[in-house]
This record gives structure tokens, C-alpha cells and sequence, in this order.
């Protein structure tokens, strides 16, 4: 497939790489120019690209920036085809996207940010942390693998995604429609938890909204409480730990 990731951070770049290297036809795209992608993102053969040029004649476009920044992508999502596949992996939180009135009082995230585009979108890859990313992913088949929730109201674009989810080396779970997502939202008992296929499911339905967002803002309290360097596996036992 032909595929943008728009943005070069963590988890664009992690993206990035994977896809290029599972055979795709990868561009990346930063707002600073393509200068400012990493070549460490381009060395499965991703190519960097200016941002308007990357969203032209594109079958998939994921977006990894800052979730306040979304909106800004309107004028140059605006003339992508409605059958491109655009994919959201961004994260509400107010400590670092500042405090976003509709989404505090309940809001899906992705429902949010589809209305500020003016298209559909899938909610993909949110919900496992960027090391889980760069350094969990497996073959299909191999037991213990990590799954990944992916929602979408189009059962195509679902699918897309799901399948780009498996080339990244991670089981994809069918989450259902994008106002359902708020389950794969922080700080859900799926969300950045390391669960298998068989346990997603589960995890998503006991999602609760008023809990998540009891977690999620005492996040940096229990962050700081697992010392100076906290490991991966602290921080995934951590989240573990909020729903246990």
C-alpha cells in the first residue's frame, strides 16, 4: 500500500519504519519541513516528504502528532479522497495538549477530531506505549502476541487498518465503531496494558469513562512514585495496576 505517517515522533516513526520494512510504500511528513525527520526513521526506506505533497494519491495517511494539533490538518486533509483510509493515533491529555472542554465532558476523542477534519477516521495504535511498539511486535501466530484495538465506522477502513496493525507484528482486535473507541482511550484497563487477543476483549468491555479519567489525571503521581527510571515493564505493570 501506498502510506503516509504524518509525523516522525515516537510513535510515527516506530510506524514508519515497521510498514517500510514489512514492504510498503512508505512517505513521512513533518510540519517542520523534510528535513526535520529523523534518518534513523528512514533507514527501513520510508522516504521524507513535504507535508502537502505526502497526502497526494495516498491509499492510507496516519496521523502521530499532538493531539491538539489535529485541526490544523483540515486544509490539508481537505482535498484527500473520502476512500483514503485516515488513521488516528493520538491521545487526550490535558497536562500536554491543554484542557479541551468537549472531550473533558465526554466526548470520543477520535469522534472529536473526525468532525474538526470533516471525515471519517480509525483509531489505531493509541492504545500500546511506543516502546511496546518499537520492540514487541512478532510474527503472527506466535503465542503471548500483543493485540491492538482498531475502530472505525467504515468495516473497510477497519479492516485496512487491522491489517496494517498485523505487519507491524501485533494481533488486531476489532473494537467496533469509533464512538465505541473511548474504551481504548487513557487510561482504560486496554489501554498501554500489553494484552493479548484473548484479554482485549474483556478489558474493553469493563471500560469505565469516569474511572479512565480518575487514572488518567493521577497519572503523574503514580509516574513519579515508580522512582528516577522507571523500566518499560514499570510502566506497564503501573497501568496493570489502576484497574486490578
Amino acid at each position: 500500500m501506498k502510506i503516509t505517517v504524518i509525523g516522525a515522533g515516537a510513535i510515527g516513526g516506530n510506524l514508519a519504519g515497521k510498514l517500510a520494512a514489512a514492504g510498503h510504500d512508505v512517505q513521512v511528513a513533518d510540519a517542520r519541513g523534510p528535513e526535520a525527520v529523523p534518518a534513523g526513521v528512514l533507514e527501513s526506506g520510508a522516504r521524507a516528504e513535504a507535508l502537502d505533497a505526502a497526502v497526494r494519491d495516498r491509499d492510507v495517511i496516519i496521523m502521530s502528532i499532538p493531539f491538539d494539533r489535529v485541526p490544523e490538518l483540515a486544509p490539508v486533509l481537505a482535498p484527500v479522497p473520502e476512500e483514503t483510509v485516515v488513521i488516528d493515533t493520538t491521545n487526550y491529555y490535558p497536562h500536554l495538549n491543554g484542557h479541551i472542554e468537549a472531550v473533558e465532558n465526554g466526548q470520543v476523542e477520535s469522534v472529536r477530531n473526525a468532525e474538526a477534519l470533516g471525515r471519517p477516521l480509525v483509531k489505531a495504535w493509541n492504545a500500546a506505549l511506543a516502546e511496546t511498539q518499537r520492540s514487541k511486535g512478532v510474527p503472527a501466530g506466535t503465542e503471548g502476541r500483543i493485540a491492538i484495538p482498531v475502530a472505525a465506522d467504515d468495516e473497510k477502513a477497519r479492516k485496512v487498518a487491522m491489517q496494517l496493525v498485523d505487519d507491524t507484528g501485533f494481533d488486531p482486535y476489532d473494537a467496533g465503531e469509533l464512538a465505541h473507541s473511548w474504551r481504548q482511550q487513557p487510561m482504560g484497563p486496554a489501554y498501554c496494558t500489553e494484552l493479548t487477543l484473548e484479554e482485549m476483549g474483556p478489558a474493553l468491555a469493563a471500560a469505565d469513562r469516569d474511572k479512565h479519567m480518575r487514572v488518567r489525571d493521577s497519572m503523574l503521581e503514580r509516574f513519579a512514585a515508580l522512582g528516577d527510571n522507571p523500566t518499560h515493564e514499570d510502566v506497564v505493570e503501573m497501568n496493570r495496576a489502576a484497574h486490578r
